[in-house]
């Protein structure tokens, strides 16, 4: 008895939700779209170190989406770059400066640094959606 009270109660305290990832900015068909998400400012934006990092095939829209499924309500930021040639990483001139396309949420950019966590992160609750623009 107590496990079918459990299972109906369940839902109510469901702290999940989708978040829709809209990535516009991409002025090329070629390659991909890399969205990787963060929860721990120690790593950000360190690609290969992120919560869940996917890899979005890119279309003829102007506008490009990806869904996290059941995301966890917490504080999170999002990086993504345009793989242009399709190489698996972000390319880098001499100086280390990147040479694809990339964002971060909110919109953060530095000059001549990636954006903290904290200037990225935002605070994932109900269903929701971030627009991320690449430069």
């Amino acid at each position: 008895m107590f496990a079918v009270i459990l299972a109906l109660l369940l839902p109510l305290f469901d702290n999940t939700d989708d978040l829709t990832v809209i990535v516009s900015g991409c002025k090329s068909q070629n390659g991909q779209l890399y969205i990787a998400l963060y929860d721990n400012k120690d790593v950000f934006p360190i690609f290969g170190k992120q919560l869940i990092g996917e890899i979005v095939p890119l279309s003829k829209n102007k506008q490009h989406e990806f869904t996290f499924k059941k995301l966890a309500h917490r504080t999170y930021a999002i990086a993504v770059f345009h793989d242009l040639n399709s190489n698996g990483k972000l390319d880098k001139n001499a100086l280390g400066l990147p040479q694809e396309p990339y964002g971060f949420s909110n919109n953060a950019r530095n000059t001549f640094s990636a954006p903290s966590f904290s200037q990225a992160s935002f605070s994932h609750g109900n269903e929701q959606s971030i627009s991320i623009a690449v430069k």
